[in-house]
């Protein structure tokens, strides 16, 4: 592990000590609140010289010819600025701040859109915007990333009430979910529409559904990754509102204005929403969950203050703590609590063509179940993460990027299944990783190959894990994409991939004793870490000005995956079990987007399979269709009324159907007991092949009506009228055998919503 150090200590100073003279950088601001402006065009006036500003406004030319010249920043719906400069073997640094023009501002995305698509490979990516999440039917008033997810092809959820997401085939715990770089165990409530994340305070959202570059490593299916804004760096506002489900508040504003003069600045935000759906329901929505209204309760607050020095270089520093709690019908009681608190930074150091970022942080996350008389699960991981990353600027767009993590984490895990058998486990782990990502144009191809080294101390196993990925512009309105990669993680979930519906989501460490190949076979495996592998293509057509068309085809093949050996019948049976099993699929969108009319169609064929030695099976998340229909449109007099619908269908889950049942005597007696006069419970015999079953088909269709009120130019006032499941579909949450007693997902729920911004 020494020699591991040693050599990402010796790697960073000599990428550090690298400088290219001749480099003109700087950030991009929009005037009036200071926050960045991505993908704005900065060029050299009268060269082919020029870069795009990135998602935090950053922007590096290099190879600038020394000499007088005027350096240029535009974005369509922003006023062009310009500079006049000069290069004299040396770094010059800039900061542009643009003032809004009267074109739409609807024009400034598309614009940046284009851009994007034809300079980054983005393949398996997908890019939201605050806007974007905000243009969906907004549930309980309240906008959230966790009802957009579901919306993106290739992703499915399992229902409205405890309800996973799993991406392209890859369950929860493979997929990893990113804040600021800090890793989030559970980004959902049990409510299913809501995170743990503030819509607000998002800057952008990349969501990565396979074959990620180096950059990203520990997860073997997605990467969800969850970028904050700064507060307000001019003015101090905020935001009240208040729902039948939750009620929120966020303040932000200056700690040290913003001047144009280029000096440095600081301010602050923070955000706190509590849900209150428990004790409304049971007014409101009575008759959802059979006249029991809805179990369901969280508080989120969140803080963080930005400081950032007059040559660019930034400092962040920030905290959050998450709080769920479930009683359900009495029968479970499921509490979360989730917090913790870091800082990430950005320098950009005076002398040198590179820039570095990092983080440094930790967090903690524990779950408790109550059910029945039953001895609670219990489960909690807590642990530090950190980062370096240097990225060096080249001409015509090439980067160079190393860097490398450091993650520590703890788990402690216990769990007694029906038999008695207790399962217990409490790992301190260390991940060690340095990676390389490379992006370089040769003309109309772009290709990014990255490599990552993981090194998993508590298992002594490095693992070696190449990745490409590549886009031809083939033409200025067609392009094709290419990826493929391997992963490996040392993460694994108590959530079992045979529960549909599952609120308690605990984690395990890899584990180090022994355990053996699928099937009866007593082969020990070779390796005690999940892995996968990925393959994905596909094409991007601009079919028009404001409409696209993505289609995408994947595969990816889990060459072992463990889990929880639940069924455990004698103490000699292995802890754990492991599978092999493999995803494919395709995915097409359509989306168009003007002014006044937002519309977003997606649909996705998947295949979903695991092998456990003895068959193989679909998972009970297999979805064969899935179609999602998104539209917004805005009119009135200055726009100021807002509809948004949006429907979603998809075919029925598997589940293992009955053959029949049987009584089922505890023996409590032990060999006293009397089997003819004691009462036994009803015991289901499963069918031996699994998930042949199929579910009914499941749609949905989701309405808002939004009205916004200017009462000056920072202040307004949206009124939110919305309907979940409009036509009150009866959508299946799950079925008891022994009751013969089915329980739907949520009824129609009408709300209405007020947010009011100053």
């Amino acid at each position: 592990m020494k020699q591991f150090l040693t050599a990402i200590f010796v790697f960073s100073i000599v990428i550090l000590g690298y400088s290219q003279k001749g480099t003109v950088r700087g950030n991009i601001y929009d005037k009036n609140s200071g926050q960045p402006i991505a993908y704005a065009n900065v060029y050299i006036s009268g060269s082919q010289l020029g870069a795009t500003s990135d998602d935090a406004g950053f922007f590096t030319i290099a190879n600038v010819p020394n000499g007088n010249h005027v350096l240029v920043a535009s974005l369509i719906g922003y006023n062009s600025d310009s500079t006049d400069i000069s290069v004299k073997n040396n770094i010059y640094f800039y900061k542009f701040y643009l003032s809004e023009s009267s074109i739409s501002l609807n024009s400034v995305e598309i614009s940046a859109k284009k851009e994007k698509a034809r300079s980054d490979v983005q393949i398996s990516k997908v890019s939201i915007t605050p806007k974007q999440i905000k243009a969906l039917p907004s549930i309980g008033g309240e906008a959230d990333i966790a009802q957009y997810l579901p919306v993106l092809p290739g992703i499915i959820s399992t229902g409205d009430q405890g309800g996973q997401i799993y991406i392209r085939g890859g369950s929860p715990v493979q997929t990893r979910i990113l804040l600021d770089g800090m890793t989030i165990y559970n980004p959902f409530h049990s409510i299913g529409f809501f995170s743990v994340f503030e819509t607000e305070i998002v800057r952008n959202v990349d969501v990565l559904t396979g074959a990620f570059n180096a950059e990203y490593g520990g997860r073997i299916s997605a990467v969800v990754d969850i970028k904050t804004r700064d507060g307000n760096k001019k003015n101090l506002g905020g935001i009240l509102a208040v729902n039948p489900f939750l009620s929120k508040i966020l303040l932000e504003g200056p700690i040290s204005k913003q001047k144009d003069d280029g000096s440095g600045s600081s301010s602050f935000i923070f955000t706190a929403k509590k849900a209150y759906l428990d004790q409304t329901s049971k007014s409101l929505y009575s008759y959802a969950n059979n006249g029991n209204g809805l179990p369901f309760n969280f508080t989120d607050v969140y803080g963080k203050m930005s400081f950032e020095t007059g040559n660019g270089s930034k400092f962040n520093f920030f905290g959050f703590n998450h709080v769920d709690n479930v009683l359900y019908n009495s029968i479970a009681n499921l509490q979360w609590n989730q917090y913790g608190g870091g800082t990430n930074f950005f320098i950009i150091p005076p002398s040198s063509n590179s820039v570095i970022g990092g983080y440094i942080n930790y967090s903690n996350y524990g779950v408790s179940l109550q059910e029945g008389t039953n001895e609670p699960r219990t489960s909690s991981i807590g642990g530090f993460n950190l980062g370096l990353n240097f990225t060096n600027y080249g001409n015509k767009g090439n980067e160079n990027k190393p860097g490398f993590h450091v993650n520590g984490f703890t788990t402690d895990f216990k769990f007694r299944n029906y038999l008695g058998y207790t399962f217990s486990q409490n790992n301190n782990t260390t991940e060690l990783a340095a990676y390389v990502k490379l992006k370089r144009k040769l003309g109309a191809l772009v290709i990014e190959p990255s490599l990552r080294i993981q090194y998993y101390v508590s298992l002594s196993e490095p693992v070696f894990e190449p990745r490409i990925g590549a886009k031809l512009n083939a033409k200025d309105w067609l392009r094709f994409k290419f990826a493929a990669g391997l992963y490996s993680q040392n993460l694994i979930s108590t959530v079992s991939e045979q529960d549909i519906v599952n609120l308690f989501v605990g984690f395990l460490s890899g584990p180090e004793e022994k355990f053996y190949k699928p099937g009866k076979s007593q082969e020990e495996v070779t390796t005690r870490l999940q892995k996968s592998m990925h393959a994905i293509g596909g094409a991007e057509i601009d079919l028009a000005t404001n409409l696209e068309f993505n289609v995408e085809t994947y595969y990816k093949r889990f060459s072992q995956l463990i889990g929880v050996n639940r069924n455990k019948l004698l103490s000699t049976d292995p802890d754990y079990i492991t599978e092999t099993g493999n995803s494919y699929g395709l995915d097409f969108t359509l989306k168009y987007d003007n002014k006044k009319l937002y519309l977003w169609a997606t649909y996705s064929l998947g295949y979903v399979r695991r092998n456990d030695g003895y068959q193989e099976y679909a998972t009970n998340f297999d979805r064969r269709h899935n179609i999602n229909l998104l539209g917004t449109y805005n009119f009135g007099k200055k726009q100021s009324w807002e509809f948004s619908a949006r429907w979603n269908m998809g075919s029925g889950f598997p589940f293992t159907l009955t053959q029949g049942f049987y009584d089922r005597n505890n023996l409590t007696g032990g060999i006293n007991t009397s089997i003819p006069t004691s009462n036994g419970s009803l015991g289901i015999i499963y069918s031996d092949q699994r998930n042949t079953g199929r579910l009914p088909y499941y749609h949905r269709l989701d309405l808002s009506l939004k009205k916004k009120i200017e009462f000056s130019k920072h202040t307004k006032l949206d009124i939110i009228l919305s309907v979940t499941n409009a036509y009150n579909r009866q959508n299946i949450f799950y079925f008891d055998r022994v009751t013969y007693k089915r329980v739907d997902q949520l009824p129609v729920l009408p709300s209405l919503g007020f947010i009011f911004s100053f």
